[in-house]
């Protein structure tokens, strides 16, 4: 059973996330945890309040989380009355980020998605921030979906790599099993002005061909590590629908590289945008 988290602010743009969600696995048999947290919205408001005002706005935010939980699972349900589906609501007085890896190391979930952006984040920047720390910091591949998108269908796919992280294969099996029921090519594409793989090299290549046998495949090299501009010119050129990266965090030099990667990436991306975790859980 497909174990997923969508995370909402009752916003339409985590609406549209949960849709897309439940639409991209319409064919898996899956149980969908639809979760709210509501700490920041307790101070948010007011931080002056007395202790007792403080609990009373508390149990009130508590109860209005419960109801719109109610009313987003009978809306989705209206949507998509897929029996391989089963939801389960969440509210949670927390911080997403505290939230999200208990119930990732709970119920062993195997993917999060949510939308890139909430009702209060800036217009003019394309991913919110708790979307960027979830996808930084949560030990789950993560799947943001941009506000507005509308095609489900992963036809194409670009998958960007240098060979040399040691894939899970937990998470490629993710990948060519959630793009597999609609005839993806994933594209693998280096970025290297070398021309010649290492042995470590070749076997990460060889693990990517066998774990992702179910899909057409095709590996490509491009001689520029000039990693963004590459990337946006790709998605551009060739209809690219869904772009997937790997956070790596073996030393602090590879997370730099990566957190600024994301980070541009993120001012910019229109498709949805999967990136798997290479950190170990607790």
């Amino acid at each position: 059973m497909r174990k997923i988290v969508v995370p909402t602010d009752f916003s339409a743009n985590a609406m549209n996330a949960l849709k897309y969600a439940v639409e991209l696995f319409k064919y898996d048999t899956c149980e969908i945890f639809i979760l709210h947290v509501y700490q920041d919205e307790i101070f948010f408001e007011d931080n002056s309040r007395t202790l007792v005002e403080t609990k009373n706005a508390r149990k009130s935010i508590a109860n209005r989380s419960q109801l719109k939980l109610e009313e987003t699972l009978k809306e989705i349900q209206e949507f998509s009355p897929n029996p391989r589906h089963n939801y389960k609501n969440i509210s949670a007085d927390n911080l997403l980020l505290d939230e999200i890896d208990a119930i990732v190391e709970r119920e062993n979930i195997d993917i999060i998605v949510m939308g890139t952006r909430g009702e209060t984040n800036d217009k003019k920047i394309t991913f919110g921030s708790h979307t960027l720390q979830v996808l930084k910091y949560v030990r789950c591949p993560v799947l943001a979906i941009p506000e507005n998108y509308q095609h489900i269908q992963p036809r194409r796919v670009l998958f960007t790599t240098n060979y040399l992280i040691p894939y899970k294969r937990r998470e490629l099996k993710l990948l060519c099993e959630m793009v597999h029921p609609y005839r993806a090519q994933i594209d693998l594409l280096y970025m290297s002005k070398s021309n010649s793989l290492s042995q470590r090299q070749l076997d990460n290549q060889n693990l990517l061909k066998n774990e992702l046998c179910k899909n057409k495949l095709t590996f490509l090299k491009v001689g520029s590590k000039d990693i963004v501009p590459t990337i946006f010119e790709y998605v551009k050129e060739h209809d690219v629908d869904l772009l997937v990266m790997v956070n790596y965090k073996h030393s602090s030099e590879q997370n730099i590289v990566f957190q600024s990667t994301i980070d541009k990436i993120s001012l910019h991306i229109e498709i949805p945008f999967l990136v798997l975790q290479n950190i170990t859980r607790y």
